[in-house]
């Protein structure tokens, strides 16, 4: 298997840079481990912390426009911009991946309204299905890209460490943890372009609307394939029955959860007891209107692979919605959430019926916003901030439900999110997740893949990586539940809930310190096994950081300290923190003739310790 072949085919100018060259065991000294902080050494100030656009190389596209406008109300909000480069820090690590210096100075020359505005309408740069085109993983040959996975690993890492639009991937993400599909279980041809399909389906849709998302989401290949609307048909005289799935997880899990609730987001009950949002008689009802679907290979073209006596399927399917075939979709009436769909209704009126009755359940808005304040703001939201947030989903300013820049700019703008109390809260914030911590770091420090190819795999390893890896949640249910509550711990007695904490062990927290001591050192080398070493070795160390504002800040300890507690952190590390960490640094003397290997180490120690301190964890 050639990983290289890609890079041959790809024909796409300035995506391809010079590589660098292979790491190896002879490197040059500022490329060996940190001295003064090993694992045991960062895990021993990880427990003392308690005590008290970035980054890499563009994917092309067009620029930004320079402005957008407000087209929603923001009455309401008391803090409508950032008045210290603090507050601009905390908003864009709630809104974006990163806030370096350049990021807060543009901020802050702004409203906190006028910048999302701004995100908006600004474009979202090469897709990631035009990026595995261009980078050649399209061509059938006998490097069998069309049955792999890895090619859509490369392709959301380059989506999330690079390029512009960076809330929209955020907002992406966040929805790929709502929405779930998962890469680790697509067993089908294509599979890595279906993937990117469907991460470009969240990100286009990312500032649309809910009921035109949740309408793309149940109609996508890779959904179809993971939930089973793929393939799905009717009853018949032998027994067989729609199958269920997608029609339970898209009530369970991506529209109106398990239980009536109110507006704020609490449970309705009846004699005590919590009321029920639908019964198995509603998922069997629900089940027939996603009956007759399947991948579209209608363009008919197909392939023989080279050195193969079999033909594979055009890719094209992989980007299309579904097709739909009504001899196989059930003429069954359907009963389900007190809607009826009448016998024999056509397969369009019938799924435009189910998706509408979801999309104005009282139950959505205020599950949907709940979930997405725990994703960008804080794990226990209180039940007014779920409440605000919700209202604005049902209803925009302008009458329009659904309206997902106006759920985003609720949950950004609201209070509890910018109002300096909440920093001062024991029960407000969240666990940032391993894999926007990595992300943060690499938009944060410029970093840069030198041959384009970002080729990073699956990080979903808990002793050596982050335990975590962008579309390969483990199942239909995530990384973690969103009602998780830490057992033992002193949120059990309250029920206060942590969502990323069901991530974490003491094999993942080593595992998380070892990847970013690593990482922050040389940059990124995670092999595959089904890869040979030789071929793998080329792009070594491909992808690394940029230091050179933190150079500039190296001979003073205490500047360079505050600055990675500023860019990383919101300066949300206490000054015991800081202390501790500034004596660590001094006790290697560093002036602005020492050696640059010297004074690398000394850079990689600071980013590390805020890395590794529970302030920096716990994000507010």
């Amino acid at each position: 298997m050639d990983i290289d072949a890609p890079e041959k085919t790809a024909g796409v100018g300035s995506m391809i840079a010079p590589q660098h060259e292979p790491a190896t065991a002879a490197d040059t000294e500022d490329t060996k481990p940190l001295h003064a902080l090993t694992p045991l050494a960062a895990a021993a100030l990880l427990a003392a912390c308690g005590g008290g656009s970035g980054g890499g190389g563009g994917d092309g596209g067009n620029a930004p426009p320079a402005t957008g406008t407000v087209n929603f109300p923001t009455a309401g909000f008391t803090h409508p911009s950032a008045s210290t480069d603090a507050e601009a820090a905390r908003f864009l690590q709630q809104a974006q991946f990163s806030s370096n210096k350049e990021e807060i100075a543009e901020l802050r020359g702004t409203s906190y309204a006028q910048w999302l505005a701004n995100q908006f309408v600004r474009y979202q740069g090469i897709t990631g299905w035009n990026w595995l085109e261009a980078r050649g993983y399209g061509v059938v040959d006998s490097n069998n890209y069309f049955f792999n996975h890895y090619p859509a690993d490369f392709m959301i890492w380059s989506q999330l460490l690079s390029g512009p639009d960076m809330m929209r991937k955020r907002i992406a993400l966040a929805l790929s943890e709502f929405f779930v599909s998962s890469l680790t279980s697509a067993e089908f041809t294509w599979r890595a372009h279906a993937y990117a399909s469907w991460w470009d389906t969240l990100a286009r849709n990312a500032f649309g609307n809910y009921r035109q998302l949740l309408e793309e989401v149940t109609l996508h290949p890779a959904m179809g394939y993971f939930l089973n609307t793929k393939g799905n048909q009717k009853e018949n005289n032998n027994g067989r029955v729609p199958d269920e799935n997608y029609a339970r997880e898209v009530m369970q899990l991506f529209t109106i959860g398990v239980y009536e609730l109110n507006l704020d987001g609490s449970v309705k009950t009846n004699g005590g007891q919590p009321v029920e949002s639908y019964t198995q008689a509603d998922v069997t009802g629900l089940a027939r209107v996603f009956t007759g679907y399947d991948f579209d290979t209608s363009d008919g073209v197909r392939h023989t692979p080279v050195g193969q006596n079999y033909t594979i399927e055009s890719r094209a399917f992989a980007g299309k919605r579904m097709s739909f075939n009504a001899n196989r979709h059930s003429n069954l009436e359907a009963r389900f959430l007190g809607t009826t769909v009448p016998a024999n209704t056509p397969g369009a009126a019938a799924l435009k019926m189910a998706l509408d009755t979801l999309f104005n359940h009282p139950n959505a808005g205020p599950f949907f916003a709940r979930q997405m304040i725990q994703r960008l703001v804080t794990s226990n939201p209180s039940p007014a901030y779920v409440a605000r947030v919700a209202a604005r989903f049902n209803d925009n300013g302008a009458g329009e439900r659904g309206d997902l820049k106006a759920v985003w700019s609720a949950i950004l703008l609201d209070d509890e999110a910018r109002g300096p109390q909440s920093l001062q809260s024991t029960t407000f914030g969240k666990l940032r997740e391993p894999m926007l911590r990595f992300i943060q770091w690499a938009r944060t420090f410029g970093a840069t893949s030198a041959a384009g190819s970002w080729k990073i795999f699956d990080l979903g390893g808990t002793a050596d990586a982050l335990g975590q890896s962008p579309l390969r949640a483990p199942s239909v249910f995530n990384f973690f539940r969103p009602g998780y509550v830490p057992p033992g711990t002193t949120l059990s007695p309250t029920g206060a809930t942590a969502p990323e904490f069901q991530l974490v062990n003491e094999t993942t927290v080593g595992g998380y310190l070892n990847f970013m001591q690593r990482t922050i050192e040389r940059g990124i080398h995670c092999p595959n096994p089904a890869v040979p070493q030789a071929a793998w070795d080329a792009y070594a160390y491909d992808v690394q950081a940029n230091y050179t504002p933190e150079l500039a800040l190296v001979a003073d300890a205490n500047a360079l300290v505050n600055h990675v507690c500023l860019v990383l952190a919101a300066d949300q590390i206490s000054g015991a923190s800081r202390t501790l960490m500034v004596n660590a640094l001094n006790a290697t003397n560093v002036t602005t003739a020492s050696d640059i290997t010297v004074k690398r180490r000394r850079v990689w120690a600071a980013i590390l310790m805020v890395m590794a301190c529970p302030e920096y964890l716990i994000q507010k």
